[in-house]
């Protein structure tokens, strides 16, 4: 029988947001995935800037074919769902880079499945 841990994301300090502070890529860290276990990513991003700011996710690589998530974030309108519980593993790599530096935080955590 499978068992489910909730995590903060690995990039996170004590579960607190990450500051997108990255304007290309390899963006910002968010989270690495475990090397067998499945990690179920749920992130949220705020965006605490006057201006709308496009976010994108590398979603463990940085291939435009398949590993890119962008989303445009609504300026000073509190969370948006970004990943809605997709499942990433081995050992791969979560990151993010916005349009422009330090407007938007990360926020989520991880459901681990092992």
């Amino acid at each position: 029988m499978a068992t489910f841990t909730k995590l903060a994301l690995s990039g996170s300090t004590s579960g607190r947001g990450i500051v997108v502070d990255d304007d290309a890529t390899a963006g910002k860290l968010i989270h690495t995935a475990h090397a067998t276990a499945l990690d179920e990513v749920w992130l949220y991003a705020a965006n605490y800037d006057t201006t709308d700011r496009k976010l994108t996710i590398e979603w463990g690589g940085t291939t435009a074919g398949g590993d890119i998530i962008e989303y445009t974030v609504k300026a000073e309108n509190g969370l948006y769902l970004i990943v809605p519980g997709l499942i990433i593993t081995g050992s791969l790599v979560v990151r993010a880079f916005a349009a422009t530096t330090s407007s938007i935080n990360i926020f989520g955590y991880v459901n681990r499945i092992a």
